[in-house]
């Protein structure tokens, strides 16, 4: 890795550690909800060898009580499903949240996917976003033990004027829908944390800084192209990348997790007095 590649890195790192509300992971807690996302690239590793059941392997050490999965379809043809989905439930408890797919034998949506462990599935909406390449988003409201989220799992497209299109179709989107806790997980496929970068279209929703580290390549990862971005901005504790072995050579991203303090951000939003913090 050469000097720019670390200095990169580094920047990112300094910018999620010293954001407010942040903790290192060394002090989440038990009760934290995990929220995970993972671009499995087909199911073909670095190696250029196509697994399901490594990618599976590295689902369950990630271990997350929700996941969102990017490349989870064939891109062309049928646009078949890719995971052995019966292996996923039976050794982590993964479900997939049911949508209506571009294929009989497809899992997701412009390969978006998304399973949940523990949790009622509720409203579910298919987004087709806007740009050069075809590209979707799901919309689906959680009732999980610790409270109610909206997760909004998206892959964005190569072109900054086409993220920059996506981004505001998610806020409208999200801006047409009962408030309540909100994420957006995803390969949203922008290193950039500025001005410069196309993710600055979804401020204030959310803090595109927020959910920056390093998940790309897999092998040497510099660049922050999969992020976990919270609504309001605190949701969001701590982000880390899910670096093992197995995941380096799975995928050309490494996955990544986010603990959500969902509980205390539930019962702040209750409390009528506190609008101030709501607003953050």
């Amino acid at each position: 890795m050469d000097r720019n590649s670390r200095t990169t890195s580094a920047t990112l790192l300094t910018a999620i550690r010293n954001r407010r509300g942040h903790r290192p992971p060394e002090s989440n807690r038990p009760g934290d909800t995990v929220i995970a996302s993972y671009n499995v690239h087909k199911c073909i590793g670095v190696d250029r060898r196509f697994d399901p059941e490594r990618t599976a392997s590295v689902i369950a050490e990630i271990d997350a009580d929700v996941i969102a999965v990017q490349e989870a379809d064939k891109r062309f043809g049928e646009r078949s499903g890719l995971l052995n989905l019966e292996t996923l439930e039976r050794d982590c408890g993964l479900v997939p949240v049911p949508i209506t797919s571009l294929s009989s034998s497809g899992h997701g949506w412009h390969g978006n996917m998304i399973m949940i462990r523990k949790g009622v599935v509720g409203a579910v909406r298919q987004l087709k976003l806007p740009g050069v390449e075809p590209r979707g988003a799901l919309v689906v409201t959680l009732d999980l033990p610790r409270g109610k989220l909206r997760l909004v799992a998206a892959h964005f497209g190569l072109l900054k004027r086409s993220r920059e299109q996506q981004a505001m179709a998610i806020l409208a989107s999200v801006a047409e829908e009962e408030a309540m806790p909100t994420l957006l997980v995803g390969d949203l496929n922008e290193w950039r944390v500025g001005r410069r970068s196309s993710l600055a279209r979804l401020q204030p929703t959310f803090d595109p800084a927020s959910g920056a580290v390093p998940s790309f390549p897999s092998r040497f990862p510099v660049l922050a192209l999969d992020r976990v971005l919270g609504h309001p901005h605190d949701l969001v504790t701590s982000v880390e990348v899910h670096d093992t072995p197995l995941a380096r050579i799975a995928s050309d991203h490494l996955p990544i997790k986010a603990h959500i303090d969902l509980e205390a951000v539930s019962s702040r939003a209750a409390d009528p007095t506190d609008r101030a913090s709501q607003a953050r």
